[in-house]
């Protein structure tokens, strides 16, 4: 039987698996040939023998630059005589597979669930409760991902737009229009099973496996589209331009939504899967009375640097090998104004315009696929506390954040245009671009203290120069930043208990709009996490 290299998650026949971690493979090396020869002198066998190959975890150690070498777990099956090489072999172990059990009594609900909302949160929980049989309702308040996408670029081209579809609203959620990253700090079994949907629905193979996994927005739309073929084809319904402007309640529970402030629609069962950026609903569930309160995150700008300086400071003579691909980071410094650190970056991509409101203008990092552009970008972010809001109440954060958003809007030239500055003249040492802006419809030059209050600039004027000291690039004073990034995650956390549920009966606030997530993936675990709780009071009850 000839072997099949990469099939992560394929079952192999009824043999026994053999795990081995920590294989390292020179970068230069890598490929079919070069893993297969690895396994084989790590289990002490003949390549003949090997018989199955499945990548489980892909890694880079990139910290000696003569010396960059891939780092993968494999599981590996052989013709015979696993029990002996598992005796012999201190790194093999019996590889072990998680099984995703999908929950039971989703079909005993009374009334068919309903949703808010169709980014990673909403998507999973719906995929697990039409898996369930509980056929879902999904209700988003911006277009299909198609139509999505035409609006954003209308947008990005000519600065009309849309408030209701754009980067932040529609299907597939703000992260649609991102890197698509998968990664997360989420220690969950569950984390495999959404990254191996994303596989199944479209994404590069190497999703599954890869430590620092990225979809990139092209690939994401075919995922989404599938996905959303899947829940309807497993009874669920998705309702577009269906914005939840209301809630229903009696006697202290959930008894039907408002949609587009006409049609009603009943149910027991009200997943909240709204979103960083649904202000509109933060204030309505406010005003409600629904217990909520004001959390930390983060704002600041994009920093662009060349994806070709950085491919060379992270890999030295190995930038450019393919399985590398173009080098990334994660940094951060602590000043005595605050702690900096870097957020969302984005190889070889593009700086974004995000807005959802009109009169505001906020930046977002996005990449397709290939990661092919010629600037590097990321967020770099000052930590904030609750205290450090200027204004009082559950909503200061996010009245904050559009404060920050109109003073961009009209220090640019109120066209969506963006502000933008070299490192060296925001550091007081003029300084010529040294990269190109990729933010549209374009930027303004402009000091950015005008913009961002004085407790994100001293912040950010101390890490800079620490920065540099980690990471070579961050010295270059011709770095442009593009500002502001203010929609880093949620600026609220609507309450829930140990099963999930607001205080209001039948509210289940998930995701991280409702600030319990911070990313695609750690979304998608709480989404189905959010779901499963749902079909089990159904099971429960019945």
């Amino acid at each position: 039987m000839g072997l099949e290299f990469g099939q992560a998650g394929r079952e192999f026949g009824g043999a026994r698996m053999i795990r081995i971690r920590e294989l390292s493979i020179p970068a230069r090396e890598d490929g079919r040939a070069a893993v297969l020869k690895a396994v084989a002198r790590e289990l002490g066998v003949r390549e003949r023998e090997i018989v199955d190959v499945k990548i489980r975890r892909r890694s880079v150690d990139a910290r000696r630059k003569s010396d960059v070498r891939l780092i993968y777990t494999v599981d590996a099956a052989l013709s015979g005589g696993e029990s002996e090489v598992l005796r012999r072999c201190g790194k093999a172990e019996a590889a072990e597979e998680y099984v995703y059990q999908v929950p039971r009594g989703g079909e005993r609900l009374g009334k068919r669930p309903v949703i808010a909302g169709f980014g990673p949160a909403g998507m999973f929980a719906g995929l697990v409760l039409a898996m369930a049989g509980a056929r879902p309702i999904i209700l988003e308040r911006g277009q299909d991902v198609g139509s999505r996408a035409k609006a954003v670029e209308r947008f990005w081209e000519t600065g009309t737009l849309d408030p209701e579809s754009n980067v932040q609203f529609g299907e597939g959620g703000a992260g649609a229009f991102s890197d698509g990253k998968l990664n997360t700090g989420t220690k969950n079994p569950r984390i495999q099973w959404v990254l191996d949907r994303f596989v199944e629905f479209g994404a590069r193979e190497d999703v599954a496996y890869d430590a620092k996994p990225h979809v990139g927005t092209d690939r994401l739309r075919v995922v989404v589209k599938n996905l959303r073929e899947r829940v309807i084809g497993l009874g669920g319904e998705i309702r577009f331009g269906a914005a939840v402007t209301g809630i229903k309640t009696e006697a202290g529970r959930v008894t039907g939504v408002v949609i587009n402030g006409t049609e009603e629609l009943a149910c027991d069962d009200l997943i909240l899967a709204i979103g960083h950026s649904a202000r509109d609903t933060f204030a309505y569930l406010h005003a409600l009375g629904v217990p909520m309160e004001p959390k930390p995150f983060a704002m600041g700008a994009r920093i662009e640097h060349r994806q070709s300086d950085l491919d060379r400071c992270q890999y030295g003579s190995f930038a450019g090998l393919r399985p590398l691909g173009a080098a990334d980071y994660r940094l951060a410094a602590h000043t005595s104004r605050g702690s900096v650190y870097t957020f969302c970056m984005c190889p070889g991509g593009y700086v974004a315009a995000a807005a959802s409101e009109a009169g505001g203008v906020c930046t977002n990092g996005m990449s397709y696929s290939g990661r092919g552009g010629k600037n590097a970008n990321s967020a770099l972010l000052v930590g904030l506390d609750t205290a450090d809001f200027p204004y009082p109440g559950v909503l200061g954060g996010m009245e904050w954040q559009r404060e920050l958003e109109r003073r961009a809007f009209e220090a640019a030239g109120s066209d969506y245009t963006a502000p933008a500055q070299t490192v060296g003249d925001f550091l007081g040492a003029a300084s010529a671009p040294s990269v190109e802006p990729t933010y549209r419809p374009g930027v303004r030059f402009t000091d950015l203290h005008g913009v961002l209050p004085e407790r994100l600039t001293a912040a950010l004027e101390l890490a800079l120069p620490k920065l540099g000291r980690k990471l070579p690039i961050f010295r270059d004073m011709g770095a442009v930043l593009t500002g502001p990034e203010t929609r880093s995650s949620s600026p609220v956390r609507i309450l829930r208990d140990k099963t999930r549920q607001s205080p209001l009966r039948g509210l289940w606030p998930c995701g991280e709009g409702a600030g319990y997530a911070g990313g695609i993936t750690s979304a998608a675990v709480d989404g189905m996490l959010t779901a499963e709780a749902v079909a089990a009071g159904a099971a429960d009850s019945a």
